[in-house]
């Protein structure tokens, strides 16, 4: 008989590809969820068993699961983790877990860092939020705490932001509706430049199988998660620009000024977020199956075509409340403010220093003597 998993949730972004990724490799899957939502390609019209009930609690997840059931592997990818833990511990061969990188210290509070910002790059060994300083951070990372005491050979995963197909909170349609309105332009913080952890839906789910395929490389590790090529605000857009083939401008100011921005920047301040996935590659041989610029662009044609209900749970999810009237005062006051800018009095321009020779650079034409 072939191999059980049960993957608790399954409906969600990165579940459907885990799930269909299972059984591919011969395990009879079954999914437990709350069943508000299905998904046609692991529905049980295709073949996957569904148990519907609470994973949100202990006596939810034994009434769901019964007393007895036993499975060779599992795949928390939705839930309460601590009472998935108890709940299972003694009935699985293994356990492969998603959590998140909110668990870093100063992920949400770069300002607990001094100077503010996460270290560049962050790795699992940097430190763990603190309660004191943000209690739900330290939560999560005491859950992966009782995680592994109650399951040693626990594979735990730490998932950035995820994009793609079925995602509740979709970044890119901050930009993609601003499109579709044929908005003039759209607001950039700091030029754009910041990085923020992202991980499309089928490369997030890739790592978790290649843990499935090499279990001695991963059991009772933690992995970080991540597409490989991590991408700047300003990327993003443009791409999703280009993509919808729209045209407008690209306005940069201050991020404490870019307040239509802050959807985009998901933080107060405009630091960087760069999370390390060396260990993923290194250990399990990661690489992105869908390259990041590529998936920007799937992500944004998927909500062109599968577009969230206006003032819906998404965009309340990402407090954006696409209130062009303020961007357009906003952004007239800005033009105002930079339209007359004061003679500074310089004898000589600052220059980029000698070793620079991009854009504005004053050639001067070197003699060689031999």
């Amino acid at each position: 008989m072939s191999a059980s998993a049960l993957v608790i949730g399954g409906t969600g972004p990165t579940g459907p590809p885990i799930a269909l990724g299972l059984r591919a490799r011969g395990y009879r899957v079954t999914l437990l969820h709350s069943g508000r939502h299905e998904v046609p390609e692991v529905s049980e019209e295709a073949g996957f068993r569904h148990l519907h009930g609470d994973a949100f609690s202990a006596e939810g997840l034994r009434a769901a699961l019964g007393e007895t059931e036993t499975f060779d592997v599992v795949v928390a990818a939705y839930g309460r983790l601590r009472a998935v833990a108890d709940v299972l511990a003694g009935r699985i061969g293994r356990i492969l877990s998603i959590g998140g990188v909110p668990v870093y210290r100063g992920f949400f509070d770069p300002a607990v860092h001094h100077p503010p910002g996460l270290p560049i790059p962050t790795r699992e060994d940097a430190e763990l939020a603190t309660e004191a300083e943000d209690g739900k951070s330290y939560r999560i990372g005491r859950t992966e705490q009782l995680l592994f005491d109650k399951h040693p050979t626990a594979t735990h995963f730490r998932y950035p932001y995820v994009y793609g197909p079925r995602q509740l909170a979709p970044r890119e349609w901050c930009v993609v509706r601003r499109i579709l309105d044929r908005r003039p332009f759209i607001v950039l913080p700091d030029g754009g430049l910041a990085i923020i952890p992202y991980g499309y839906v089928d490369n997030l789910a890739h790592a978790l199988l290649l843990a499935v395929d090499q279990p001695e490389a991963s059991m009772g590790e933690v992995f970080n998660c991540g597409d490989d090529e991590k991408l700047t605000i300003r990327q993003v857009v443009e791409i999703i620009t280009d993509e919808l083939g729209h045209d407008w401008e690209l306005v940069n100011m201050p991020a404490e000024l870019a307040i239509p921005a802050r959807p985009l920047m998901q933080s107060q301040q405009g630091t960087h977020r760069y999370i390390d996935t060396t260990r993923l590659r290194d250990r399990l041989g990661y690489r992105d199956v869908v390259p990041a610029r590529q998936a920007v662009r799937l992500a944004a044609r998927w909500l062109v075509e599968h577009p969230p209900a206006r003032g819906g749970y998404e965009e309340s999810a990402l407090q954006d409340p696409f209130d062009y009237a303020a961007e357009d005062r906003l952004v007239t006051w800005w033009r105002a403010a930079i339209a007359n800018p004061p003679d500074l009095g310089y004898a000589e321009l600052p220059g980029y220093g000698k070793s620079y020779a991009g854009p504005g650079t004053r050639h001067v034409r070197a003699t060689t003597r031999i």
